[in-house]
């Protein structure tokens, strides 16, 4: 069985979860979440506590059991406490900017990048190189993260490029200069 589909979790306070055709719908303070259920899951609701299991034993019910525990845990913290990615720039030059719901991003190319504001993400721009992805699904914020930072990843001789905030980025040496004298 499952170790992390057999762990029972609870339904936070000012939270309602519904399960009506096949799928998971949470509401909560900052909003609702829809999640479809995997075929052979069920999930019930126990007044504040809430169980997953799956009807058999089939490889697929197996591999969907903790998946779908793990969904659920998401969207109850997503709808009480959201999740939010700090994104930080490092160059010369790289600059991040709101301009109404588009983030403008210049990250020397010839051209500003514009990321348009999803519906449910918020972006939040500290000082000119800190970015803060703010929304209640953990699918939706990782994505636009990685989205973001995939427009200039940060390259390994100078470290410069979009990074997660605290990213180690491995370092290599650059050319290796010649020894003194040996070539002239």
């Amino acid at each position: 069985m499952s170790r992390i589909g057999k762990k029972s979790l609870t339904i936070p306070q000012g939270v309602t979860l519904n399960i009506q055709n096949g799928m998971v719908v949470v509401k909560g303070p900052k909003g609702e979440l829809k999640e479809v259920l995997q075929p052979g899951i069920e999930v019930k609701v126990d007044g504040q506590t809430l169980r997953v299991s799956r009807g058999d034993d089939e490889k697929q019910s197996k591999a969907h059991h903790g998946l779908v525990r793990s969904l659920i845990a998401n969207m109850l913290k997503g709808v009480t406490d959201g999740y939010e990615i700090r994104l930080e720039m490092v160059g010369t030059g790289y600059r991040a900017a709101l301009q109404g719901q588009k983030l403008v991003l210049s990250v020397g190319f010839s051209h500003s990048i514009d990321v348009m504001q999803p519906v449910g993400i918020t972006f939040v721009v500290e000082g000119n190189n800190k970015i803060t992805i703010k929304g209640i699904s953990k699918h939706d914020v990782g994505q636009i993260a990685a989205n973001i930072r995939k427009i200039r990843p940060p390259e390994p001789y100078k470290g410069k490029g979009i990074r997660y905030e605290n990213e180690i980025v491995r370092r290599k040496a650059g050319k290796a200069v010649k020894a003194a004298g040996a070539a002239a």
